[in-house]
C-alpha cells in the first residue's frame, strides 16, 4: 500500500515527531548542508506516518515506496561520486540521512530498506576500476538496482577471517559455494556485494589473506542459489535471509580490486556501516523520547500530568543527555571517516576506534530511551497503537549487528588500552 493512497502527505503538525523545530540540531555544530539533508529527508518521510510502518511491520511487506522516493530525489547515491550521478557528499551527511529516516518513525526497518545501498557501495566506489564503477553504480543510484551485503556466515559469526564460502576460479568466471546468513533485503535485490575465499583458509599464511570481494548479479532464478527467509522479532518490513550457494557462477569481472585483498577492501564499508547504524539508533532513540515526552505532558493521573513527576522527568532527561553525548561521538566518527579518505595521516586504527565507539554508545543510549519510553507510557506502552513497543523491538538490531557490543569492548580494550586479547 502506498502512503499516497490514503490522504496524501501527512501534515507535520499532525505528527508528534514533526511538531516542533529541533533547535538542538541547529545549535550542535552541523553544517548548513547537513541540516539541508535533514530537512529534505524529513519532508520525504512525512509521507510515511507511523501507521504505515506499523502495518508493514505486521504484514512483512517491503517498503519499496520509500526506496523509490529517495532514489527519485537522488538520495540513494548521497555518498557516491557526482560523475556517476551521486551527490558526492560524505558519510557524515549519509549518517544524517539515516538518522532522519529512523527518527521520522520509520525506525530501523525504514532505514534498513536503503541501508546497504549506501554503505556496501563505498568499497565499490573506492576500489573498483573506472569501467566497473561506470557499470555498477549508476543504476544503483537511480534506484533501478538494489544491493545486499553478503559477509556473515552461520558457522563463523563475528569471525570474519574464518569465512568459508569459496569462490573457485573456473574458466572465465568463478563458482561460488557456501552459505551466508542474516542478509537483509536479499529477497528484493538484484545485486550483492559478496566476500568469499578465493584461497582456502588452510592454504593462507594469515587468515586475512585469501578473501576477495565481488559485486555480483543476484539472480534468484539461476541454478546454484537458494534463499530462506528468517522470521524475526522486529524490523519485519525488511527481510533477513539465509543464502545457500552451490556452484553459483559469477563472471571474473565481478571481482573488485585484487584477488585476495578483499578483507582490507571490505573494512572500508564496515566502518561506514558503523556510522550509519549509529545514526539509525540515534534517530529511533530521539523518536521514542519525543513520544514519551508528549505522552508525559498529556497524561493526567491524580490530577496532574505524569511529566510533572520527577520519577518520569529524570529518566527521560537522562536519556536525552545520553543521546546527545552519543550524537557527538557519532558525528565525530563520521567526520573522521570522511577526512581519512583525503588525509592519509588519519589512520584506519583511529577511524575504527571512533566508528566502533560511536555505534556502541548510540545503540546503548537509544536502547535506554526506547525502554524508558515504554515505561513512561505504562500499560499503553505495550499497545501497538502507541508505536513505542515497535521501537523497542527494533533497537536490538544496532546492539547486536553488525558487531556485538561485547566485541566492541574487546576491540577497544585491546586496541586502545593495550590489554591482552581475550578472544
Amino acid at each position: 500500500m502506498s502512503p499516497r493512497s490514503k490522504s496524501g502527505s501527512v501534515a507535520e503538525s499532525d505528527n508528534p515527531l514533526f511538531s516542533r523545530p529541533n533547535r538542538l540540531m541547529e545549535l550542535s555544530g552541523f553544517t548548513e548542508e547537513q541540516l539541508s539533508v535533514r530537512d529534505a529527508i524529513f519532508k520525504i518521510c512525512s509521507n510515511y506516518p507511523d501507521e504505515y510502518w506499523m502495518e508493514h511491520d505486521q504484514t512483512g511487506e517491503h517498503p519499496a515506496d520509500l526506496h523509490r522516493d529517495l532514489a527519485r530525489d537522488g538520495w540513494i547515491g548521497i555518498a557516491l561520486p557526482e560523475e556517476l550521478g551521486g551527490a558526492g557528499l560524505g558519510i557524515a551527511e549519509a549518517t544524517m540521512m539515516m538518522q532522519t529516516i529512523s527518527e521520522s518513525g520509520a525506525g530501523i526497518a525504514g532505514a534498513q530498506s536503503v541501508h546497504a545501498n549506501v554503505y556496501a557501495t563505498q568499497p565499490v566506489a573506492k576500489f573498483a576500476s573506472p569501467e566497473q564503477r561506470a557499470i555498477m553504480l549508476p543504476k544503483l543510484i537511480k534506484g533501478e538496482w538494489r544491493t545486499c551485503f553478503g559477509v556473515t556466515e552461520p558457522n563463523t559469526g563475528l569471525e570474519t577471517l574464518k569465512l568459508k564460502t569459496i569462490a573457485k576460479r573456473d574458466g572465465d568466471g568463478y563458482l561460488v559455494s557456501g552459505q551466508k546468513i542474516w542478509i537483509t533485503n536479499a529477497q528484493v535485490t538484484e545485486k550483492m556485494v559478496l566476500l568469499a575465499r578465493t584461497t582456502p583458509l588452510e592454504e593462507v599464511k594469515k587468515p586475512s589473506e585469501g578473501l576477495s570481494m565481488f559485486f555480483i548479479d543476484f539472480d534468484k532464478s539461476a541454478p546454484g542459489l537458494e534463499l530462506k527467509t528468517i522470521k524475526k522479532m522486529g524490523g519485519r518490513a525488511v527481510d533477513a535471509n539465509e543464502i545457500f550457494f552451490d556452484n553459483y557462477r559469477i563472471p571474473a569481472d565481478s571481482l573488485i580490486g585484487q584477488e585476495g585483498q578483499g578483507f582490507k577492501i571490505v573494512l572500508h564499508g564496515m566502518n561506514a556501516e558503523r556510522c550509519l547504524l549509529a545514526g539509525e539508533a540515534l534517530g529511533l532513540g530521539y523518536a521514542a523520547l519525543t513520544r514519551a515526552a508528549k505522552y508525559a505532558r498529556e497524561r493526567v493521573v491524580f490530577g496532574r500530568p505524569i511529566g510533572q513527576n520527577q520519577g518520569i522527568q529524570h529518566p527521560l532527561a537522562d536519556s536525552f543527555m545520553n543521546l546527545e553525548a552519543a550524537k557527538l561521538a557519532t558525528y565525530h566518527a563520521a567526520r573522521l571517516y570522511d577526512q581519512s579518505t583525503q588525509d592519509k595521516s588519519i589512520t584506519q586504527h583511529a577511524v575504527g576506534v571512533a566508528c566502533n565507539s560511536a555505534k556502541y554508545l548510540a545503540a546503548e543510549a537509544a536502547f535506554k530511551a526506547c525502554e524508558r519510553a515504554i515505561l513512561s507510557h505504562g500499560g499503553m506502552g505495550y499497545a501497538q497503537e502507541y508505536h513505542v513497543e515497535r521501537y523497542l523491538r527494533e533497537i536490538f538490531v544496532p546492539r547486536i549487528a553488525p558487531v556485538s557490543r561485547e566485541m566492541i569492548m574487546n576491540y577497544v580494550a585491546e586496541k586502545v588500552l593495550e590489554l591482552p586479547r581475550s578472544y
